[in-house]
């Protein structure tokens, strides 16, 4: 029997940037083909940022499509919505009881705001709640996530292992599975860590006048065109050789080490703008279909949360009976 694996990205935005890809979906892509792979979208997370119903609505569907388009497969994963697992939000409940709030409070998302002196709520405080129940409703296994992440396995390992001690083995304790090297960061415009919360991402199928503009706005030092420049650890280099062959990514370094051959950075720019909208060509044409067929879109939704649905309603079974509520079958 395959393991079960989970990941998913929230609708904070209507649209996957390069981080989200290189960093996660494209491991998932690798991962579905091992079976028992579930990748769904975060609808109940976003709400701690996303308060406009249509602006919700929208991001839902843009990345429901970015999923598709990029190469999940509803045939060999199950891509659902999580609002279409309600469950979720009870067993978050049941698991709260018996998180210790010393434990969320040490949770990153949570701890970095109070530092920088941002008001939090509650959505936020019990995020890791809800994410533990992400995880064990589907009694995932293993949950891939990059190194910074990993807390917030290891946070429902801890849930988990306190709700088998006090009510019986119920959940296996999922494993990180980290994802090492290249795919672990991808640097944004300004040089930080790519993500929407900073603003410095580059979203995969953005128009191309405004992917340009992003791409022309990356920050760099101020070599001139005819001065040398180090290509390690540069932003521009870095992008380039997630995008393009290793014979292009060579020939940039080499010019950009050379002396007085007229290549500044705005000739890097444009050579990453260019292998970025090649590398992704088929993904962006997929995309524009699919958004052109939103019932397509649903009715793949829909059949995720149809197959999601007995492994669900085993596990909450499981954790009535273990907890002392009658469940639902019983009641009907």
């Amino acid at each position: 029997m395959s393991q079960v694996t989970l990941s998913g990205l929230t609708p904070t935005s209507s649209g996957i940037h390069l981080g989200n890809y290189f960093g996660a979906v494209r491991q998932w892509i690798d991962l579905q083909r091992e079976g028992g792979a579930h990748y769904f979208i975060a609808t109940y997370h976003a709400l701690t940022t996303v308060k406009k119903a249509e602006t919700l609505r929208d991001n839902i569907f843009g990345i429901a499509c970015d999923y598709l388009a990029l190469g999940l497969d509803p045939e060999k994963a199950v891509i659902y919505r999580q609002e279409d697992v309600p469950e979720v939000c009870e067993l978050s409940w049941v698991l709260s009881t018996l998180t210790p709030m010393g434990l969320l409070e040490r949770c990153h998302a949570y701890k970095d705001k109070v530092e920088k002196g941002i008001s939090a709520d509650h959505g936020l405080f019990a995020y890791p709640c809800l994410m533990a129940a992400d995880i064990l409703i589907v009694r995932s296994h293993r949950v891939p996530v990059g190194q910074d992440q990993k807390q917030h396995v290891e946070v429902t390992r801890d849930i988990a292992g306190k709700f088998n001690q006090l009510y019986g083995e119920v959940f296996p304790l999922p494993e990180p599975l980290i994802l090492e090297g290249q795919a672990a960061k991808v640097p944004g415009v300004d040089g930080q860590k790519m993500s929407k919360s900073y603003g410095n991402d580059l979203g995969i199928f953005e128009p191309e006048k405004k992917l340009r503009k992003k791409i022309m706005g990356i920050v760099t030092d101020s070599q001139g065109v005819d001065d040398p420049k180090d290509p390690e650890g540069n932003t521009i280099h870095e992008l380039y050789k997630l995008v393009a062959p290793q014979e292009k990514v060579d020939e940039m370094a080499d010019k950009m080490r050379s002396t007085g051959i007229g290549y500044g950075y705005g000739h890097a720019k444009q050579e990453l703008f260019e292998a970025l909208l090649e590398y992704f060509a088929d993904a962006r044409t997929a995309r524009a279909n699919l958004e052109s067929d939103p019932d397509k879109v649903e009715e793949i939704l829909r059949e995720g949360a149809r197959k999601i649905r007995p492994i669900v309603e085993e596990t909450m079974e499981a954790v009535h009976q273990a907890i002392g509520i009658q469940s639902r079958s019983k009641r009907s």
